[in-house]
């Protein structure tokens, strides 16, 4: 059995792309030997300055419809002030307990399928606790100073590994930024023989 590949996982739960990646990314990691290190991202990293979000909303919404409903996703976008730092916060205790992928799936899905705020404390700890996590320690963890300087030291990371936006995949030395390029994600695994 060779040993499993590390896959640097940027990830900001405000991204309608990293909504479109986030159930489909599991079912191909799923086929390889990887070793995910998640590097969640909050506020407005990774993602355009708020000036050239307004001007990219028009068209990025056209585009991630058409998306969503080639991998029949429901879109219902959430309320423009979302904030993603706290979901992503909380998304560092969820992976501590095994329970990374179920919370992922399940925040995208509230915050990008039925159109609720991520940053609001009621809807980030119904779905924490949905997934299995405690409700007081989430609560916690979603608003510990010291996972929200993760955060900020995460994109740091990111951005001195080349990373441009999110979601970004990074393997060794090859980046792969975009939804659409997960096929690419593992054809590189393939290649590398990290099939399982």
């Amino acid at each position: 059995m060779n040993k499993a590949i590390d896959l640097y996982l940027y990830f900001n739960f405000r991204s309608p792309y990293c909504y479109l990646v986030s159930s489909r990314m599991f079912e191909v990691f799923d086929q390889y030997q990887v070793n995910i290190v998640w590097r969640p991202l909050g506020g407005w990293h990774g993602r355009s300055d708020p000036d050239r979000a307004k001007v990219k909303m028009p068209i990025a919404r056209q585009d991630v419809a058409r998306w969503a409903r080639r991998f029949g996703m429901p879109l219902t976008p959430p309320p423009k002030t979302t904030d993603p730092t706290r979901a992503g916060a909380g998304s560092l205790l969820a992976e501590k307990e095994g329970l990374l992928r179920p919370y992922l799936v399940t925040m995208m899905q509230a915050e990008w399928s039925e159109g609720r705020d991520i940053g609001d404390t009621d809807v980030l700890l119904s779905v924490a606790e949905s997934v299995g996590l405690d409700g007081e320690a989430f609560a916690r963890a979603m608003d510990d100073p010291e996972n929200h300087a993760q955060i900020d030291r995460n994109w740091q990371e990111a951005q001195e590994k080349g990373a441009l936006g999110v979601p970004t995949f990074v393997i060794g030395d090859q980046i792969f930024w975009g939804q659409d390029r997960l096929d690419f994600v593992a054809e590189h695994l393939q290649e590398l023989g990290a099939a399982r």
